[in-house]
């Protein structure tokens, strides 16, 4: 499982780091443009299984990400199974922010703080294992 981590507290990307290293490569980035570059480059060589994505990035937010990577997805007929797995990871849980990430397609939605247990348990829903 090849992980792209996009959040702009480096405390986060650190702990979300050591989470996923298990499960494969991990990459990271730091703002939303950071975020969408890397996904770009990785589809012409190996694309991410997974993106945990948080919302309040500088730059480009994580809800305009999350909408580029599907339209993206959409423009190259990668539809269903086969679209990345997007987790947004947000310490807003409001119905707002929450139902506005489903509109879009997110794959789940997990609130801060971020707790390894919490995202290792959705990381199983999700069919991933070490």
């Amino acid at each position: 499982m090849k992980s792209l981590i996009v959040d702009d507290e480096l405390t986060s990307r650190e702990l979300l780091s050591l989470i996923l290293k298990p499960y494969g490569p991990v990459d990271t980035a730091s703002d939303g443009l950071e975020g969408l570059k890397a996904y770009n480059l990785a589809l012409g060589r190996e694309p991410y299984d997974l993106i945990m994505l948080d919302i309040m990035l500088p730059k480009m937010d994580g809800q305009q990400v999350l909408k580029s990577i599907r339209r993206i997805e959409q423009e190259r007929g990668v539809v269903g199974p086969e679209q990345v797995k997007i987790v947004m990871i947000s310490a807003l849980g409001d119905f707002s922010n929450v139902s506005q990430a489903f509109a879009s397609a997110c794959t789940s939605y997990l609130t801060k703080p971020i707790l390894p247990e919490k995202v290792r348990a959705e990381l199983a829903k999700l069919g991933f294992s070490v």
